[in-house]
């Protein structure tokens, strides 16, 4: 699967990248280009780094809490 479409970075290139030694997510961002475009692949990234079980112990994001909250709001549309 596609994590990062500016880059074109797969969730496989992200593993094999850990398999290899990177063991942050400022690594990944180097040697992958990850989130250094549009930022929109961020959640997606460290989601395969925890997934990995890399984020417990170096990037500070633990599994039971989510990343990235997103309150949601709806508006009703009015007639003029």
């Amino acid at each position: 699967m596609i994590v990062c479409v500016c880059k074109s970075v797969s969730d496989r290139k992200i593993r094999a990248a850990i398999a290899d030694g990177a063991d942050s997510f400022d690594e990944l961002q180097f040697e992958l280009g990850v989130t250094t475009c549009c930022g929109r692949c961020e959640a997606s990234v460290r989601e395969v780094m925890a997934q990995c079980g890399v984020c417990e112990t170096h990037c500070g994001v633990e599994r039971s809490a989510p990343l990235h909250p997103v309150e949601i709001t709806f508006y009703e549309r009015k007639a003029a």
